[in-house]
């Protein structure tokens, strides 16, 4: 018997009779439709409930090969070289800067600030400058993106003075600090459409510090002290005052002038413009460099002489022309250290011409003349330089006081002549009958503030205090060549005041030319 032949049959015979009705029913061929439909939304709205999520909006100055998307990638700089050092790889300090070509400018360093830009809003970096992407096309069109929040640059010397993008640095003025900062409320980049369409910059250190410095190291000598009093010293000297010192970019209370040149061209940049015999000053040795390893020449042509040493400064006391007992050195409060000291030499009136109504000439130097001081290590290796140009000559008559024709009669002897006011301060004295300026650029008020190129004692300062110069402050002025009717005017040692003056006595300083 066949009976399992049978049964697939008949099954096979209901099956198709069953689907032979149903195919000619329009009920169910309607569920059928509204069956399959259903399906085929629920699969759909399966598959679509997860969000497709692209990339986010993003800074970049580069056509989107750097994305900045973070603070680390927003502090980066990039040398001239291409390296690149962001905030977690920043090992630079004032004694460990980073370093790069000589002759190169910050401007050469790359940030996210566009060229010649210092003070950035977010918001004109993207839609001024265009400076930012989105890999997947969102924030097209107007108001398409928007950004928020504020960076800064700040550039500095190594004394604190504004340094421009453009300016040529300076190993001398080395380490640069480059600072970078955003707004404490941090910064943001949003697109209109896209998910996620949001980029947040906050500010865990709303700063970064680079210290850099260009190479070679700087060969000059970074500073020329003299004395200090009278220059806004703190702690030494009672009657000193913040008034005389002079700007920042120029004099240090602590430091005396600051290296204004390295090229030979411009050494009258530098102090001194003006000198006298017995006048001296300390120089201050670039990082790294130890100065009582050094022998130095002095290149230069004239009468004129500058000798450097390796010594202590001086701590006895010693007497002034007037027989007072002046501390040497005064404004030098660490007396242990020793220094890099240059003196000069040249044209100086003796006792007897001192004490002669008419003496003997002095010679006289031709100016200006120029000097270049060369130190040099144990291998004869040029370690350090500096230079300066001298273009007057001052020649003191000590504690001799006298009538204006008298001194001004002395001094045509020795063949030289009395100084003008503007030779002496850059005071200006504004009240009295007779206001008269000094040298410029001019101080603020009847006082010097010390300034290179401003007056013999505008340069060097509080002048009894320089032992064995033979200058004296005590009771008297020094004469000028400048008069108004039957009055003279006279300059006052101490921070170089202006007062005019009748018959009185004062002191002589002959200068030339």
């Amino acid at each position: 018997m066949n009976l399992p032949s049978l049964s697939v049959g008949l099954l096979s015979r209901q099956r198709f009779n069953l689907l032979s009705f149903l195919s000619k029913s329009p009920l169910w061929i309607a569920t059928l439709l509204f069956w399959l439909c259903s399906f085929g939304a629920q699969a759909l709205t399966a598959q679509t409930s997860r969000v497709i999520e692209g990339s986010g909006p993003y800074l970049t100055s580069d056509g989107g090969q750097t994305k900045v998307t973070d603070l680390e990638s927003l502090f980066t700089i990039t040398l001239p070289n291409g390296r690149k050092v962001t905030p977690s790889t920043n090992r630079s300090s004032r004694i460990n800067p980073i370093m790069f070509p000589d002759g190169s400018t910050l401007g050469d360093i790359k940030t996210i600030f566009p060229p010649s830009t210092t003070f950035l809003r977010l918001n004109d970096l993207v839609n001024r400058y265009h400076s930012w992407g989105d890999d997947d096309g969102d924030g097209q069109g107007t108001n398409g993106v928007t950004a928020t929040g504020t960076l800064w640059l700040s550039l500095d010397d190594k004394y604190g003075n504004t340094v421009r993008l453009n300016d040529t640095l300076d190993a001398c003025k080395a380490p640069y600090r480059v600072t970078i900062g955003l707004n404490p409320d941090g910064a943001s980049l949003t697109t209109q459409y896209g998910v996620p369409n949001r980029r947040v910059f906050s500010t865990t250190n709303d700063r970064e510090y680079y210290y850099l410095s260009p190479y070679p190291r700087c060969l000059f000598a970074q500073s020329a002290r003299p004395n200090l009093l009278l220059g806004g010293t703190t702690g030494i000297y009672s009657s000193d005052n913040p008034r005389y010192a002079g700007p920042s970019n120029i004099w240090s209370p602590t430091k005396g002038f600051l290296t204004q040149s390295t090229r030979s061209s411009s050494y009258d940049r530098n102090f001194p413009t003006t000198g006298a015999d017995g006048l001296y000053f300390d120089l201050e040795m670039p990082v790294g460099v130890d100065g009582s390893e050094l022998s130095w020449t002095v290149n230069t042509t004239g009468s004129i002489s500058a000798t450097v040493s390796w010594t202590r400064p001086r701590s006895d006391t010693f007497t002034d022309p007037k027989g007072i007992t002046r501390q040497a050195d005064q404004w030098i409060t660490d007396k242990s250290s020793y220094v890099t000291r240059v003196t000069l030499r040249g044209p100086r009136a003796d006792g007897t011409q001192i004490n002669s109504n008419n003496p003997s000439p002095l010679s006289v130097p031709s100016l200006p003349q120029t000097f270049e001081l060369v130190g040099r290590d144990s291998g004869d290796n040029v370690e350090v330089k500096y230079g300066f140009v001298l273009k007057q000559w001052f020649v003191n008559r000590g504690g001799k006081a006298s009538s204006w024709p008298n001194q001004t009669s002395w001094c045509r002897s020795l063949g030289y002549h009395l100084p003008r006011v503007k030779d002496l301060t850059n005071a200006v004295r504004i009240g009295g009958d007779h206001p008269i300026s000094g040298a410029t650029p001019n101080s603020s008020g009847n006082y010097y503030m010390r300034h290179i190129g401003a007056g013999f004692f505008t340069e060097w300062g509080f002048m009894t205090f320089y032992a064995d110069a033979g200058f004296t402050d005590q009771n008297y002025r020094y004469w000028t060549n400048d008069a108004v009717g039957n009055s003279a005017f006279g300059v006052f040692p101490r921070g170089s005041s202006i007062h005019g003056s009748v018959g009185h006595p004062r002191y002589a300083v002959c200068t030339t030319p």
